[in-house]
């Protein structure tokens, strides 16, 4: 700590002493504490730095510090700000992940700490800007962009900014209009709405119009009239012209330099782990992204010497602004950074904390279904969102039909329905590039009995052909663990079923057949903020079924509407129109925030009548515990033992309920009577 107190800027006192966001902006070469009523804002002429501090499971910090590059700062700012994120770093003990963020090419990460985004401004303190309070209104044009994270820029205020492949914001003094253009996606018009509101909210005091203006659809309406006026009346739009956003670079091989005294020497060899020094830094170039790996034990001044000497590589390269640089340290490299060399022993780095081997254990554990067989090398995993399986795998998915199996089309993956079984087999390689498999089998709650043996028969037959080779699991559905969700992007759980078995079913029942898609009214309820928790589910198609924390997917007929609660969220709204695209691909979809509902979307859902506030209820699923019971001084202790989940967990998947009861009656016999006869006795 005496070296971290040595560099410690008077500025960084007290960081990251609890979870959140903390903003200092470079001011005269120093960074200066911005005050909270200012996060969000950021001026194209200044460099900042943001440090998110985060608390895992286990009550540990975890800190990623991002340093924002406007595009009018000057070379020195930026570097001074990345001197300072490492002085920063050093203090907070030199594990945290660093960022560089350049204007206009800022990572979803960064953008997810600002809702629902950033809209950088003109000047900066060099400049002795003037806050926009102290301006006049002026018309400004926005265009937005991103399918994760929202991106806004002001573009100039002309006609030759217009495209047909983008969403444009047009903010008047007295109205706000967004402009589809006809290409855009389905993703970009509805986060556009979120900026809207935000402008609406920010400078017109909440008190303002919105109309929404569609590309190519030249109706006679008031709406689109004032739109085009605004810009001297309607005249055919150009297309897009290619920005630095377009640019594609080629695949560069992947170069290994050290840095010794500010200097990079390139390594010109095989890349394995083993060429890594802990007393050196080193920089990787990937081309389009370029990482800093910080051996554990180097001195705060050679940290200082490699961000500078990274900034000088990125201009003498001439590499384009959207280039981006990651700092990782020694013991804390993930798994993007490890694939990059040939070579990686899956071994626990020295120091690394024994929460990480513990996460491992845990993120295998949670899915809750039945376990066979466990890979010996489980990936590293995030405690955030605990991901059991790496990305990019294969993913194949077979709905059970009588005595077969039916594989479903690529563009129906991830529609389950209540009334059948599938099969799931995802391939995927692990951190040292071995394949691995899971295998798993979901059971529809409305499913027959004869299609969930059919479905065990099956999987087990090819578990066995595999030799045994796949963690193997069973899920239910409601039960689905966060890693079975992530494989789908998205999961939607619908009513009803595809099976001759469960139609033949429902006719000799006398009951309607409800299995979407069909030609009526269908309703779904968007659930989950991220890739672990975003499963959708079909509900009832009445008004009632509505709560003003979700958002919902409404289809009726040809049409859909997204319904939009107050007091959802922002990644619920971004996901809703992920789902109306996956459920209906190419159809114009209908926005409508709570209290602006047409009469037509009431009308699906047979009238307007009175609904929840509140989250709707979901399953809680709580997690085995194993008990010890030990007796001291007469009294009866119970006592948790964590170190026997394990234990737990795999009896009680892999066994029976008549077999865990028999295996709790012997132990209880042989171990617990004994006990309590000799407590008796003293």
């Amino acid at each position: 700590m005496s070296s971290a107190k040595q560099v410690l800027d008077p500025a960084f006192q007290g960081a990251g002493q609890k979870p959140g966001t903390e903003i200092w902006r470079i001011e005269d070469f120093k960074p200066v504490p911005l005050p909270k009523s200012d996060y969000g804002k950021f001026y194209c002429g200044d460099s900042y730095i943001v440090l998110q501090t985060t608390c895992n499971r286990g009550g540990a910090y975890l800190s990623d510090i991002h340093f924002w590059i406007g595009k009018d700062s000057s070379q020195d700012e930026a570097g001074t700000s990345a001197i300072k994120t490492v002085e920063l770093d050093s203090m907070l003990g030199g594990r945290a992940v660093q960022h560089r963020e350049p204007q206009g090419y800022e990572s979803d990460k960064f953008l997810s700490y600002f809702k629902p985004c950033i809209i950088p401004m003109e000047g900066g303190f060099a400049s002795g800007f003037r806050k926009p309070e102290e301006d006049k209104f002026e018309t400004r044009l926005y265009i937005c962009k991103g399918k994760r994270a929202i991106r806004v820029k002001e573009v100039p205020f002309a006609r030759s900014s217009l495209n047909h492949d983008d969403v444009f914001i047009l903010d008047t003094e007295k109205k706000i209009y967004q402009f589809n253009g006809a290409n855009s996606n389905i993703q970009e018009r509805a986060k556009a709405l979120e900026v809207i509101q935000h402008l609406k909210d920010k400078y017109h005091e909440g008190v303002c119009d919105v109309a929404i203006v569609d590309d190519g659809k030249l109706q006679a309406e008031s709406d689109s009239g004032e739109f085009w006026v605004v810009f001297g009346g309607f005249a055919p739009i150009g297309k897009k012209a290619i920005s630095d956003d377009d640019v594609i670079l080629e695949a560069t091989p992947t170069k290994l330099y050290s840095v010794n005294n500010g200097k990079l020497t390139l390594e010109d060899t095989v890349l394995t782990k083993s060429i890594l020094e802990n007393t050196k830094c080193f920089l990787l170039d990937c081309g389009s992204e370029l990482y800093v790996w910080v051996g554990r034990v180097t001195q705060v001044d050679d940290r200082k010497a490699a961000s500078v000497a990274v900034e000088e590589f990125i201009v003498k390269q001439n590499r384009p602004k959207t280039t981006r640089v990651t700092q990782v340290i020694q013991g804390y490299e993930d798994h993007t950074f490890k694939s990059k060399f040939d070579s990686w022993p899956v071994t626990n780095a020295a120091g690394a904390s024994g929460e990480d081997g513990r996460g491992k254990v845990a993120a295998l554990l949670k899915k809750k279904g039945d376990v066979k067989g466990a890979s010996k090398n489980s990936p590293a995993v995030n405690e955030e969102i605990l991901p059991l399986l790496e990305g990019g795998g294969k993913l194949e998915v077979w709905c059970v039909d009588g005595s077969a199996k039916t594989a479903l089309p690529k563009e129906d993956l991830g529609k389950f329905h209540s009334g059948d079984c599938y099969i799931v087999l995802y391939t995927y390689h692990s951190g040292d590039k071995r394949e691995e498999f899971y295998l798993t089998y979901w059971i529809g709650k409305n499913s027959i009995l004869e299609d969930q043996h059919t479905a065990l028969q099956i999987t087990n037959t090819i578990w066995n052909s595999m030799k045994g080779r796949p963690i193997l699991g069973r899920i239910y559905e409601g039960k689905e663990p966060p890693q079975f969700i992530a494989l789908f992007q998205p999961m939607v759980i619908l009513k009803g079923g595809i099976s001759c078995g469960y139609k033949n079913s429902v006719q000799e029942k006398g009951l309607p057949d409800e299995t979407y898609p069909g030609t009526g009214v269908a309703l779904v309820r968007i659930n989950g903020t991220s890739i672990h928790n975003n499963k959708t589910l079909q509900v009832d198609e009445v008004s009632t079924s509505l709560s003003s924390t979700n958002c919902f997917v409404l289809q009726s007929g040809n049409s859909v509407f997204i319904w939009i609660g107050n007091t959802s969220s922002y990644e619920q709204q971004q996901w809703a129109a992920k789902i109306a695209e996956f459920l209906k691909p190419g159809v114009a979809v209908k926005h409508c925030k709570e209290g602006t509902e047409s009469s037509s979307f009431w009308s699906a859902l047979g009238g307007k009548q009175d609904y929840s506030n509140k989250n709707a209820t979901q399953d809680v699923v709580r997690e085995p515990h194993l008990y010890t019971f030990s007796f001291r001084n007469g009294q009866f202790y119970p006592e948790l033992k964590s170190i026997c989940f394990f234990y737990c967990y795999y009896f009680g998947s892999l066994c029976s309920l008549s077999t865990l009861i028999i295996f709790c009656c012997v132990v209880f016999i042989v171990h617990v009577a004994p006990l309590i006869r000799q407590a008796g006795g003293n």
